[in-house]
């Protein structure tokens, strides 16, 4: 089935994306502040209407397949992507970052974000087309990832990151922070604040996560455009998540066993893909079923202390 994704509809939802961040800093974010549960409430709503409102676009233009490919991709990086919220939460903590900051942060990195994963996605669509046997590697990537986050992780040090340290022998890194720069001059010199230490931390981090992630909705779909599309709906509505969900994650207990099942179902959906064919309905309902049996787990289970749950959690 060809890609949905002609160069004016690719145009069209870049310059959309484009215009959303430009008017989220330069409008509503003009001014720093802590980020409020209401109003992180707000923006999650605006975000998940807003790739409803996509849904049923692609839905009625293209087909219900390509449908509910968008949707089981979007349920996928969305569940995925609270596991970034708990690497956040640690990032944000080891660094100091002040509250009225920390918007800034992940605006910034999810512009990265953007960028990188467009990369990653036309690349790993370019070679599924190329070379056929690729499916196999992604597939046992994402159930290698899977068993990983089965398994409690070490404590992290988000300061020992190694763009950290490269970053940290090229410029000079001033130990204060200076309100919302990135950069500051300092004695003639162009150096780093610290709250460009924890952007460039929360980059790395993305990428990282951005390797599991975009093979997992690969497994649904070989359309990069619905990959792309479904991928970025749920990582523009991240800060918005982190705000509402950061003083809640010690609750979800349960929900990385729910995400490693996903990974590892998908991945064996990748595997078996020339053997069976898994239908799209039938994904979305299994990834549907598993994230919310860990959810309602962990709501009736009991909560484990945060800073307990975050060194695990964001280490594996």
């Amino acid at each position: 089935m060809p890609s949905i994704g002609t160069p004016l509809l690719w145009a069209v939802f870049l310059v959309f994306v484009s215009g959303g961040l430009a008017l989220d800093l330069g409008v509503f974010h003009r001014r720093a502040h802590a980020v409020r549960p209401r109003e992180a409430l707000g923006w999650s709503a605006f975000w998940v209407a807003l790739a409803a409102v996509f849904a049923v676009g692609v839905w009625r233009w293209y087909g219900p397949q390509r449908g509910l490919e968008f949707l089981t991709g979007y349920l996928i990086e969305k569940a995925l992507s609270v596991d970034n919220i708990f690497v956040f939460l640690v990032i944000f903590s080891s660094f100091g970052v002040p509250a009225a900051y920390q918007h800034r942060v992940l605006f910034w990195g999810i512009v990265g974000a953007v960028v990188f994963r467009l990369a990653f996605i036309l690349a790993g669509a370019a070679l599924l087309a190329a070379f056929h046997w690729i499916i196999y590697v992604f597939g046992g990537l994402l159930i290698v990832t899977g068993l990983r986050m089965l398994r409690s992780g070490e404590e992290v040090h988000p300061e020992r990151n190694r763009l950290v340290a490269l970053a940290r022998r090229i410029l000079p890194v001033v130990s204060a922070y200076r309100g919302a720069a990135f950069f500051v001059r300092d004695g003639g010199r162009l150096a780093a604040t610290p709250l460009m230490i924890a952007l460039l931390t929360v980059e790395a981090t993305d990428i990282v996560f951005a390797v599991d992630s975009i093979p997992a909705i690969f497994a649904i779909t070989a359309d990069p455009f619905i990959v792309f599309t479904s991928n970025l709906f749920a990582i523009l509505g991240l800060r918005a998540l982190y705000f509402l969900l950061a003083g809640l994650l010690h609750r979800f207990r349960h929900l990385k066993v729910g995400l490693s099942l996903v990974l590892i179902f998908v991945g064996f959906k990748m595997l078996a893909s020339d053997v069976v064919e898994i239908p799209v309905a039938a994904s979305l309902a299994v990834v549907a079923a598993l994230i919310g049996a860990s959810v309602v787990a962990s709501l009736l289970g009991k909560p484990v202390p945060v800073e307990d749950q975050t060194a695990s959690d964001a280490a594996s």
